[in-house]
């Protein structure tokens, strides 16, 4: 269908954006807005951020910081960035590019981390299967049109799983294809119309500043032009070329999904060339950090330790010494356990404090060998922080992997979980996407909208509860790095009892009922630097 610049209507406009607004970036030449996360609600208007600018101009002005490092485990990072290369962690008895284990570590040319998804030939994994695709392809053959009965007793807790796998990938079939289905049809119309709009106005560009006051006395097209720019400055988009950058990256991610992850037949790993199955392989993988697709990592990194000092983009919550340990080993799909508890192992190993973790599954066939990790992890004083999860859950009555207890159901003593909130003390409080438990999620941080750094030395918005993860990491960096002694259990117990209990009645998340705040998670708290740097300073 071709659509007309004079014809199109509010909703088409309203239809159009909010699909590019699920890729959930808005990449930027520039990073002007303001990272309200970094606010405080008390002396900035209630915006529920959580009180680092505060903290370090009342608490920490003046105070000796020491170094800590942060492993961000995820699917790259882009260590060129210009907020990030002076922040980024450097194995020091490495030597870049000589194709020798320097350090005898056992990883070579590991400058600035690992990568668990790349070849020795220098490829790389980029999109793998979802967990619940690779279990039904193992489980499928043994099982298919069989009833309960009809399985031998000893194999029936097998066959459940199949039964629970098989329900699992289908609802990821429907939900992915149905998302497709939207993108592929938005993507090109978005297009169509941009570029009419660009046509009919006579520029090369659909930013903000021309949308709003656009070079024509055409009274249509200056309607038009200004549901454009509102939709825009809702959005958080600079312009409509960052909106069709977010929509090709969405349609580009799930068709990726669709056409492999959900293949049963779809398996990588040969550009690996280990066994993913040997849980005693630890060797494997290259020195690219940054992969094919380090959008989320480069984020991620960005929201715990952008550089504070360079007047350039935005600021990290911690700031320097605090250096970033890039560990590739989430790729777009589901990441293996193998890969998670070698990546834990790869930053304890060299010397992490903290652990951030953005990525989770609800299905994990070796979970035995990443709690083994998570174990050796706290053996060495090493928090590790944990994304509660994206899809409107509540993680006590369906789990979600790391979980934040051990199969013998003890809680991890080193790990916390994080689910996402927003800026205004109101009922939007909670994100809505954001997963939820009052056992299961510890504490709620800052998620919705988040400016951070992009590939590429861009800047833009992201949302999820993997931005609140690292705001969590970059306040326990913060602890860590002025108040040293300090251990993993007292990091997170400082963590929880500093989050500013709230009564908020809020949406509950993926509904229309409300809820109060504090039934969300087991302190029923926002975290706050603030307060916490508060108590550790009575700790020590």
């Amino acid at each position: 269908m071709r659509f007309s610049p004079l014809s199109c209507q509010a909703g088409l406009v309203a239809l159009l954006l909010p699909l590019a607004a699920a890729a959930q970036t808005t990449p930027s030449p520039s990073a002007t807005q303001p990272q309200w996360h970094l606010l405080d609600p008390q002396q900035n208007n209630g915006v529920m951020g959580l009180s680092a600018e505060r903290t370090y101009q009342e608490l920490l002005k003046g105070r000796t910081a020491t170094p800590v490092t942060v492993a961000v485990i995820d699917g790259g990072v882009d260590t060129a960035h210009v907020d990030l290369r002076g922040v980024m962690w450097h194995n020091p008895k490495e030597i870049a590019g000589n194709g020798k284990d320097d350090d005898g570590n056992g990883y070579i040319d590991d400058v600035y981390g690992w990568n668990f998804l790349g070849g020795q030939d220098g490829r790389n994994i980029d999109v793998e299967a979802y967990e619940d695709t690779r279990m039904l392809a193992r489980l499928e053959p043994l099982y298919q049109g069989k009833t309960r009965n009809q399985v031998p007793a000893a194999k029936r807790e097998e066959f459940d799983l199949y039964q629970q796998v098989k329900k699992s990938y289908q609802i990821h079939y429907k939900e992915d294809n149905e998302h497709y289905d939207q993108v592929k049809d938005a993507y090109p119309q978005t297009q169509a119309v941009a570029d009419q709009m660009k046509q009919a106005l006579g520029v090369s560009r659909l930013d903000t500043a021309t949308l709003r006051n656009p070079p024509t006395d055409n009274a249509d097209l200056r309607r038009i032009s200004q549901l454009f720019y509102q939709n825009l400055k809702a959005g958080g988009y600079a312009d409509m070329e960052s909106v069709l950058d977010d929509m090709k990256h969405a349609y580009d991610q799930t068709k990726n999904l669709v056409e492999y992850s959900l293949d049963l037949k779809f398996n990588p790993r040969s550009i690996v060339g280990d066994d993913p199955d040997n849980l005693k392989q630890r060797f494997y993988g290259n020195a690219d950090v940054t992969g094919p697709d380090p959008t989320h990592g480069t984020h991620v990194a960005g929201i715990i330790a952008g550089d504070r000092t360079n007047n350039v983009g935005i600021m990290g919550v911690a700031g320097l010494p605090v250096r970033i340990m890039a560990v590739r080993a989430v790729p777009n799909g589901d990441e293996r356990d193998k890969d998670v508890a070698n990546a834990i192992r790869y930053a304890v190993d060299n010397g992490a404090q903290v652990i951030n973790m953005s990525f989770g599954k609800y299905f994990s066939p070796h979970r035995e060998a990443v709690e083994e990790a998570i174990r050796y992890a706290d053996s060495k004083g090493v928090l590790l922080v944990h994304s509660a999860g994206n899809e409107s859950i509540d993680i006590d009555t369906k789990k979600q992997y790391p979980s934040p207890v051990f199969l013998n159901t003890k809680t991890i003593p080193n790990l916390i979980t994080v689910g996402a909130s927003s800026r205004t003390n109101d009922q939007e409080l909670v994100a809505d996407f954001s997963n939820y438990g009052k056992k299961n999620v510890d504490v709620f941080a800052p998620g919705v909208q988040i400016n951070s750094t992009l590939p590429n030395n861009t800047y833009g918005n992201e949302s999820g509860t993997s931005m609140a993860g690292p705001m969590v990491a970059g306040m326990a960096a913060v602890l860590k790095s002025y108040f040293p002694k300090l251990s993993p259990e007292d990091l997170k117990r400082i963590i929880r009892e500093s989050a500013t209990p709230l009564h908020t009645k809020v949406l509950k998340p993926g509904g229309k009922t409300t809820i109060d705040f504090a039934e969300l998670s087991n302190t029923g708290g926002l975290v706050n630097l603030y307060k916490a740097v508060q108590m550790a300073q009575q700790v020590q």
